[in-house]
């Protein structure tokens, strides 16, 4: 499955280089218009991150949330600074189909494990960022990838299947917004070791070409951000791709 992304600050559509708010593209487009010119291509399912709301959890763009979500019949999942079971209540109530929980996941486990037993392991997705290291282990970075958690990627995974945990979305940092591929092996390890899981796949994508390398891998979910918003094919294109034999 394609999922299509926006990454939403004050409103605007924007782009973050490895997430450094820093080194920020700006997208001259509609977000309601441009969901909706995703879900005619076939998207059933889109993904928003509220990079406002992650930076300062208080200044949260909850009326545009809900507004934006109410515009389009495709289901969302909304990720950005969820660090509190009001967010994640918040989010729901707004309109989205799951939240998507990063740093707070690695940082209080417990109180995240919470979360899973109230609303259901359905709706939450844990979005683990991770750095590669030589040796091939797998350190999930959190706070906008500035800390390295120290905790790998199975250690964590091992840890949320106790309360069922059901959807990850994994980005291996290194690729993220450089256009240059997924990395593939990662998938295909994360996907062998926990079948019981679905995984999307984040960073990367930059043709349809990367999109075809991950057909084997055994990931439920591509996530297409910023190929798509720069016209590198459209988004008729990847799912035609991505379901073709």
């Amino acid at each position: 499955m394609i999922i299509p992304a926006l990454d939403l600050i004050d409103g605007q559509v924007v782009r973050l280089f490895q997430g450094d708010y820093g080194q920020v593209t700006e997208y001259k487009v509609n977000p309601s218009e441009q969901f909706n010119l995703y879900h005619q291509a076939g998207a059933n399912w889109l993904h928003l991150v509220d990079l406002t709301g992650a930076k300062d959890t208080s200044a949260r763009q909850l009326s545009l949330i809900k507004t934006l979500l109410e515009s389009t019949p495709a289901n969302i999942q909304i990720g950005g600074g969820v660090r509190t079971e009001q967010d994640v209540a918040d989010l729901l109530e707004a309109g989205a189909e799951r939240v998507v929980v990063g740093s707070t996941a690695v940082k209080s486990p417990d109180l995240v494990k919470s979360w899973f037993t109230k609303f259901g392991a359905e709706h939450i997705v844990l979005a683990l960022d991770v750095n590669i290291d030589a040796n091939g282990v797998k350190k999930v970075a959190v706070s906008g990838w500035q800390e390295d958690s120290g905790v790998t990627i199975e250690t964590l995974i091992d840890d949320f299947l106790t309360v069922g945990l059901k959807h990850v979305l994994c980005t291996d940092i290194s690729r993220d917004g450089t256009l240059a591929g997924s990395n593939v092996g990662l998938y295909v390890d994360l996907c062998k070791q926990y079948p019981q899981i679905s995984f999307q796949s984040s960073g990367g994508i930059g043709s349809l070409e990367d999109i075809e390398a991950l057909k084997g891998t055994g990931v439920a979910g591509v996530i297409v951000g910023r190929a798509l918003l720069d016209g590198k094919f459209t988004a008729e294109e990847a799912f035609e791709c991505w379901q073709s034999e």
